[in-house]
């Protein structure tokens, strides 16, 4: 089995995928004009208008009310990346900061409020179970 994609589900799918293009620096493949992904060389970002919601099951999911999950990047350095994006994100959730796992992360919102975590892995213990 392999773990292919994380979607989230909007009523602005112009508007997110505008948004994650700037805040991953990654170009957007789009399949149709209600549905479109952001591919990293380990998963995949897939954004879906919400109409197509009821292909799956009206009501399967609703916009903007995630509560529970974090959508999480490993980027090489998390301070310089909230350098970059202070002027585009404007509030964070969390500034850079070390957690006790050992790794130092940055949690801010998208546009639908789902919580983004930038993440470098700085411990000892952290750098090895992200060693490739």
């Amino acid at each position: 089995m392999d773990f292919v994609s994380v979607r989230l589900i909007t009523d602005d799918v112009e508007g997110m995928v505008a948004f994650y293009e700037r805040v991953l620096g990654l170009e957007t493949r789009w399949g149709t004009e209600d549905f479109a992904e952001v591919v990293t060389p380990s998963c995949t970002l897939a954004i879906g208008q919400t109409r197509t919601v009821r292909l799956f099951g009206e009501g399967a999911a609703r916009p903007a009310d995630n509560h529970t999950a974090i959508v999480e990047f490993r980027v090489d350095d998390v301070d310089k990346e909230h350098e970059r994006l202070k002027d585009f994100v404007g509030e964070f959730v969390k500034e850079p900061t070390t957690m006790p796992w050992g790794n130092r992360s940055l949690l801010f919102r998208d546009p639908d409020g789902n919580l983004i975590n930038f993440f470098t892995p700085v411990g000892a213990d952290a750098v090895r179970r992200f060693e490739r």
